[in-house]
């Protein structure tokens, strides 16, 4: 269910919404292969109307199932918007739609979400990437590499004959 704000509810002060929406009514189009969005995302929100405007303040947190970029292993990461804020227009060119007294607040917080999205998912930072072994074949004169062997750019350079 997406999150809708009476804002007769506004009339006696600021309101405190707390609560989950279920990823489907995010409606996020997400369609990336290491970044996937499972479980609901989760809103501790403090709402207060200023003039014309209406400013929302609190926490918002989707937890992610990810696949690392450099050694494909699955893991959880979780998106935390601690400090997050966002002015909503009640009356203007960017007003939000008002219909019978209620506003959707959905869209703003999937725009902040998206943005925080990782483009790039490590399992770690100093993740090293999928092991690098080579397959001995005589006939072509390689061999094999060390699972800790780091290989090496100048390496290559060096044999080169100038």
């Amino acid at each position: 269910m997406p999150l809708i704000l009476n804002l007769r509810h506004l009339e006696s002060g600021e309101l405190h919404l707390q609560g989950e929406i279920p990823v489907a009514e995010l409606d996020m189009g997400i369609r990336d292969a290491v970044v996937q969005a499972t479980l609901p995302l989760e809103y501790d929100l403090q709402v207060q109307e200023l003039e014309e405007a209406l400013l929302l303040q609190g926490r918002l947190r989707l937890p992610l199932s990810c696949e690392c970029v450099r050694c494909l292993k699955a893991f959880d990461v979780s998106l935390d918007l601690l400090g997050w804020a966002c002015h909503v227009p009640l009356e203007g060119e960017e007003a939000v739609p008002v219909v019978n007294d209620c506003v959707d607040l959905t869209p703003y917080l999937r725009e902040d979400i998206l943005l925080e999205f990782p483009q790039h998912p490590l399992c770690s930072p100093d993740c090293r990437g999928l092991p690098q072994t080579w397959v001995s074949e005589p006939e072509k004169g390689l061999s094999v590499a060390p699972a800790d062997a780091k290989p090496s750019a100048w390496g290559a350079l060096d044999k080169l004959k100038l």
